[in-house]
């Protein structure tokens, strides 16, 4: 699967779990690229009548094969879920590093469901996923959430 790691990352946010799947090769290579592999999965997976603010929905975060290597536009990454306003499958691209790391951790995608009874955040190194809290975070804006965590885990 050339520009793929075969992994994805499931979290449940409610029963605060993870687990790592096996990328499908076959899905890899139909539907190349993070906006295509995170919408077959996310129209597999969310029901049509999932409200997109409820327990069924999920939200993809996925990378494509190019992710995390030296060609140009190689830094972004899709976010996948049922829109709030519309109700239809919906993706955004996003750059930056985010998209990089968590290739770099193994991961071509990440798969988001269920509900935190609390803020909390993922923190994955050498392979291992932990939950930790996030109320001293809530109400920050992005970049100050970002420049905390990183001073957090001693980047």
């Amino acid at each position: 699967m050339g520009g793929y790691m075969g992994k994805l990352l499931r979290v449940n946010l409610s029963d605060r779990t993870a687990r790592e799947e096996a990328l499908d090769a076959n899905l890899a290579r139909d539907y190349i690229g993070g906006a295509g592999l995170g919408l077959r999965l996310a129209y597999d997976e969310v029901p049509p009548e999932a409200d997109p603010l409820g327990p069924q929905a999920k939200l993809f975060i996925m990378n494509g094969p190019v992710t995390a290597t030296g060609l140009s536009t190689a830094g972004r990454y899709e976010v996948v879920c049922k829109a709030p306003l519309t109700g239809i499958l919906c993706d955004s691209s996003s750059g930056g590093f985010w998209g990089a790391e968590l290739k770099q951790a193994g991961y071509d995608g990440l798969i988001l469901e269920g509900r935190s009874e609390r803020p909390v955040y993922l923190y994955i190194n050498d392979g291992r996923v932990q939950f930790r809290e996030a109320a001293h975070l809530w109400g920050m804006d992005a970049l100050g959430a970002q420049d905390m965590v990183l001073s957090l885990i001693h980047i």
